[in-house]
């Protein structure tokens, strides 16, 4: 008995403080840049990008990336001879327009969404989900068809380190019981009508998030004849968090950029 209390005495819970604090992320794999300074044009990043997330401007040849498209696997940065390409270590990537991911055009019809201050919400996330719903926040986890790596980083919001519950927000096991929809994979064709039917079955007012970059925009798996490219092809999409898989931190800070539009 005296071991065990003399091992929680020694080795203290290590739960993170992410949102109300910062988290050291120098060790984080991030959005990927390119310092056009550096790139000769040479395109063979573009020929190498498993997911062809890499665009060159057709009218100034500058070299882009789509990063709802990317999967983050840092082959970029390796064929690059020049070191025009680094991973930078930035996780908190979640946007409210997809837009705001590409550097090429997108055919999707996207949505206005009003923005706000995002610190305020940071600072005081468990005061303003109880102020917008009067009790937790509600979330249904729903599997479109993802490798599960997506999923995997879901399930890490709940362990003892990210503990999400300490923010007021709870995963639940029925859509009828939600407020917000969390969408991993790239939308099957098997999963479609499933998906449709967890989202009509989610009471209004209800937000939707996509999760990774096969949510986002289909991912490895986009133009397949399997797969609808991303969920905003069937739904309506509030804020996409791209990466393959996000960070657990990344998906909080997507749920307070949701939580913009609730408000």
């Amino acid at each position: 008995m005296f071991s065990t209390i003399g091992k929680v005495l020694k080795y203290r819970r290590q739960t993170q403080g992410y949102p109300k604090k910062t988290i050291h992320s120098e060790f984080f794999i991030g959005r990927p840049e390119i310092d056009n300074s550096k790139c000769t044009k040479c395109c063979e990043c573009i020929e190498h990008c498993p997911s062809k997330a890499i665009v060159q401007d057709s009218l100034t040849g500058e070299i882009g990336i789509n990063i709802d498209e990317c999967i983050f696997c840092v082959h970029c940065e390796d064929v690059c001879q020049f070191n025009a390409i680094h991973m930078t270590n930035e996780f908190e990537m979640a946007v409210k327009n997809r837009m705001d991911l590409r550097k090429s055009p997108l055919i999707v019809e996207e949505r206005e969404l009003p923005s706000s201050d995002y610190e305020l919400i940071c600072h005081q996330v468990s005061e303003k989900i109880k102020n917008i719903f009067g009790r937790s926040l509600q979330i249904r986890e729903v599997n479109s068809g993802s490798c599960n790596g997506c999923d995997y980083e879901l399930n890490a919001l709940s362990n003892p380190f990210n503990d999400i519950e300490r923010l007021g927000i709870h995963f639940v096991a029925s859509p009828r019981h939600a407020d917000m929809l969390m969408v991993t994979g790239a939308v099957t064709r098997n999963m479609e009508l499933a998906l449709i039917k967890t989202y009509n079955a989610t009471p209004d007012p209800k937000l939707v998030i996509a999760v990774g970059a096969c949510a986002c925009s289909g991912g490895i798996f986009k133009d397949s004849y399997a797969n609808l490219n991303g969920i905003d092809s069937i739904l309506p999409v509030d804020v996409y968090i791209p990466g393959c898989p996000p960070r657990p931190q990344g998906i909080i800070y997507g749920i307070l950029k949701a939580l913009e539009k609730m408000e």
